[in-house]
């Protein structure tokens, strides 16, 4: 069985789960789910990036996002939402939220489970691509397996 790492940090649309089930075909995968709540990263950065994308309301919202103790709820709840979307495939699926240090995380959990990939899958960060400091650029020199990046889709 072909195993997946699959960093996230929002809840699984329909469009992300037909994506990265068919990705290896009608091959059986199992995924591991890494979800690191959106609102643990820098604020400034990601209100920049809202402004680049267009998104002035998210630009303005970005002080309701919740952090810390406040956005373990929620990512709880986008974790479970998005292995059972994966099950729902028929795919194994198991996950676990990132709180603290998700390249060192992301590494064990590659070794631990001799997974075969590393899909990282995030709404597009422009100023941490272009400095190549997103996950996607920084775990290609920690993992030693292949790491692919999509963009996460909305709904």
């Amino acid at each position: 069985m072909f195993t997946s790492v699959l960093m996230i940090e929002k809840p699984l649309t329909s469009v992300d789960v037909d994506f990265v089930t068919t990705l290896h075909g009608d091959d059986p995968v199992s995924f591991v789910v890494l979800l690191q709540p959106r609102g643990d990263q820098d604020r400034l950065l990601r209100a920049i990036d809202d402004v680049a994308l267009g998104e002035l309301p998210d630009a303005i919202r970005e002080g309701d996002e919740p952090e810390g103790d406040e956005a373990r709820g929620p990512a709880a709840q986008a974790l479970e939402h998005s292995l059972q979307a994966l099950r729902a495939k028929r795919h194994s699926a198991v996950g676990q939220i990132i709180e603290d240090h998700p390249l060192d995380k992301l590494k064990a959990v590659v070794e631990q489970t001799g997974a075969d990939e590393v899909i990282v899958l995030t709404a597009p960060h422009f100023v941490e691509e272009f400095f190549h400091r997103d996950w996607a650029s920084r775990a290609r020199h920690k993992v030693g397996v292949p790491v692919l990046k999509l963009f996460a889709h909305n709904e």
